[in-house]
């Protein structure tokens, strides 16, 4: 007795093959096959492409916080106390006591800076930890007002900082940075400033007075200009020396907290307990993901939404297999009719199309993968010639944080877009491809 050819065998896939190249005339669906072809392609691209930029947007919005912010902050917890100047006041003038009764100062200063920063450094998984001042001022030069926020740190922890020390662009020395002040290039740009020039700096809480606080005024020295590439970051940001900042700010021997950098940002959660006990009484601890965790949640949202949305234009393109093929089993039945007729089973009949649809996804899904990956390696000068025909402004760092558009090619989301397209190609395709093995072939040949 003959045996039954195995599944897939070769003839299967000479019928199929000569059926996708079959033109229009002759019975076949050229057309749709490239129009179906083209769908899937153009599908799987835009899948990687904004599979590829929202990877990219989260590595370097990440990557920005992680490069120029702390991981992790001790912070002094809240409490009231009278300055020394109230104090004085109210030894000296009944009036004044009676009007600041109930009213004291709310400070969060950490007393003890070096040692909490000496007992955290011990903490294993700690890479660094610097004592800091952190106090919001306004900023002017040229005529011009901003605010600005004054980070005062030492020379030798400021070079730890990796977007500071080695940005994406800068001008200046960091090495003269006792001499005077470092600041973002977006808020240099403001104020029109360059390295050299001078820039006054305003705090609302100067010395305290009977009429109340007065502000405090100085001018330093820009001599270091730098851009991180985040825009909340390098329009706001100025560094100060450590002891500067503490006789500006009224910090003598005090500051406002300690910046942690951590050898394991993503798994900051699993230090906390060991840096709390480090830290001792009297502090809390803020992580970059409190601080920018509702960004990120957010962003997360938006990329699920955006694969849904992108998986629901891969799965239109898919359905364009399902129209060919209904086209090829109707215009071939006379064929399906005599393949039936010298011994084809269902079977080998349903794998037959099954192989002209399953084909034409599998090419436009390769096309896809291909053209969607040029575009996550080439996006800079596609980006940079869309904005040319946009006539420039095409992208604002002001409303995207980042000083450019992002791409960062996964091989997961790779995967990802290619398994979904061939899994509804695949699945799409079974339904016409079971019509045509279905076929009975004395209905298909009755009038041939």
């Amino acid at each position: 007795m003959a045996q039954s050819p195995s599944p897939f065998s070769g003839y299967e896939f000479m019928i199929a093959w000569r059926y996708l190249r079959a033109r229009r005339a002759e019975g076949g669906v050229s057309t749709m096959t490239w129009i179906s072809f083209v769908g899937i392609a153009l599908a799987v691209m835009a899948l990687i492409a904004t599979l590829a930029v929202r990877s990219g947007f989260r590595y370097e919005f990440v990557g920005t916080i992680l490069g120029a912010n702390p991981h992790v902050s001790v912070m002094g917890q809240e409490r009231y106390a009278y300055t020394d100047e109230q104090l004085e006041l109210i030894a000296t003038n009944p009036d004044v006591a009676a009007a600041l009764q109930g009213r004291a100062a709310t400070t969060r200063t950490i007393a003890n800076p070096d040692q909490i920063a000496e007992a955290v450094r011990a903490v294993p998984g700690v890479v660094h930890a610097a004592a800091v001042i952190r106090a919001e001022v306004m900023a002017s030069a040229s005529g011009e007002d901003t605010l600005g926020q004054v980070i005062g740190i030492t020379l030798d922890d400021l070079r730890t900082v990796p977007l500071v020390r080695d940005p994406e662009i800068f001008w200046g020395d960091l090495e003269r940075f006792e001499e005077g002040v470092a600041i973002g290039d977006a808020l240099a740009r403001r104020l029109g400033l360059r390295v050299g020039d001078e820039i006054r700096i305003t705090s609302p809480n100067g010395a305290q007075t009977a009429g109340g606080r007065a502000a405090r005024i100085g001018s330093y020295e820009v001599v270091y200009i730098f851009r991180v590439g985040r825009y909340d970051i390098d329009s706001i940001r100025i560094y100060m020396p450590m002891a500067e900042a503490q006789s500006f700010f009224n910090r003598d021997g005090v500051a406002d907290r300690i910046d942690i950098a951590v050898d394991d940002p993503e798994g900051v959660e699993t230090m906390y307990a060991p840096l709390v006990r480090a830290a001792g009484e009297g502090v809390y601890l803020r992580t970059w993901q409190d601080s920018a965790g509702a960004y990120l949640r957010a962003l997360q949202m938006e990329d699920n939404v955006m694969f849904i949305i992108l998986s629901i234009l891969v799965l239109i393109a898919t359905m364009n297999i399902v129209s060919g093929l209904i086209m090829l089993v109707k215009n071939k039945s006379r064929d399906i009719g005599i393949l039936r007729t010298v011994g084809l089973t269902e079977g080998a009949v349903l794998r037959v199309f099954f192989i002209c649809g399953s084909a034409i996804g599998v090419a436009g899904t390769l096309m896809g993968v291909a053209l969607g990956c040029a575009f996550a390696i080439w996006i800079d000068p596609i980006f940079s010639f869309v904005n040319y025909l946009a006539g420039g402004g095409a992208w604002d760092p002001s409303v995207r944080f980042l000083s450019s558009l992002p791409a960062r090619l996964e091989w997961g989301d790779v995967l990802s877009a290619v398994s979904l397209s061939l899994g509804l190609s695949f699945f799409i395709t079974i339904f016409p491809a079971r019509r045509a093995a279905r076929m009975n072939p004395v209905e298909a040949l009755r009038y041939e």
